[in-house]
């Protein structure tokens, strides 16, 4: 079978495992439906600070999305070694490489189109809830794309962070301590805040969401498509790191 022909299939494979585990499918409607609900929160109570902008103030549930974006990647895999299925996914598919690109594919994919549609809805019932003129804008387009980008960033993210723990609790624990802990650390670091505290795709996101609450000190200094490709320059890096790791150890 051709190289193409058998990552078509275990894209397939990934897409049928991906919609029969029911952790998996709440978890990503979840993450689709918390951008909305956060919006129409925001704007029936009026809890949007005064300079922060209808795209930010619509999109306030959105870190907490894209966390949940970052445990669907990380469950994709710990799911079947909790259930033993991996060493069938293993012998259905044999090269691991083509396994792990399958499934960070479709985590991607799904968690990029569920986040543009999702946050794009969420920004236009803010839009239409909240008083004219009140609040700046924002600026949207193309802060929209980059946002999505985040969640498929982070879905990523836990995928690898899962690759290498194995164990559905560990893992979403370590993904979740990934996406908090640089904001946290970052300003103890000097010099190096800028790009401590901009390493993880939560700092990323509120960046691009322009929200009043990406101050400098908490999600860096970089602007926010640095800090997207950045981040995702290290998740790459963490990535491939699990690749090797997932390749040299038994199922």
């Amino acid at each position: 079978m051709t190289t193409p022909a058998l990552g078509s299939r275990a894209l397939a494979y990934e897409w049928i495992k991906f919609r029969s585990v029911r952790s998996t499918v709440w978890t990503t409607v979840a993450a689709a439906v918390l951008p909305v609900l956060g919006a129409v929160f925001v704007a029936t109570t009026g809890s949007l600070q005064s300079d922060d902008t209808v795209l930010g103030g619509s999109l306030t549930l959105s870190v907490v999305a894209q966390m949940l974006a970052a445990v669907v990647g990380a469950l994709v895999v710990t799911g079947e070694y909790s259930s033993g299925t991996i060493r069938t996914t293993f012998a259905a598919v044999p090269g691991r490489t083509t396994v792990l690109v399958a499934k960070a594919a479709l985590v991607a994919g799904v968690m990029y189109v569920l986040a543009l549609a999702s946050c794009t809805a969420a920004y236009l019932v803010g839009d239409a809830l909240l008083p004219d003129g009140r609040y700046a804008q924002g600026e949207p387009l193309p802060a929209l794309f980059g946002i999505a980008a985040s969640f498929a960033v982070a879905a990523v993210l836990g995928l690898a962070v899962g690759t290498l723990v194995r164990h559905s609790a560990g893992a979403v624990t370590t993904v979740i301590g990934l996406l908090l802990l640089p904001s946290l650390f970052g300003p103890l670091f000097g010099d190096a805040e800028r790009w401590i505290a901009g390493l993880s795709p939560t700092a990323a996101l509120e960046k691009l969401t322009q929200t009043s609450d990406a101050a400098a000190g908490t999600v860096g200094s970089l602007g926010p498509w640095p800090s997207l490709l950045l981040v995702a320059a290290c998740t790459t890096a963490l990535a491939l790191g699990a690749l090797v790791l997932l390749r040299r150890r038994d199922a």
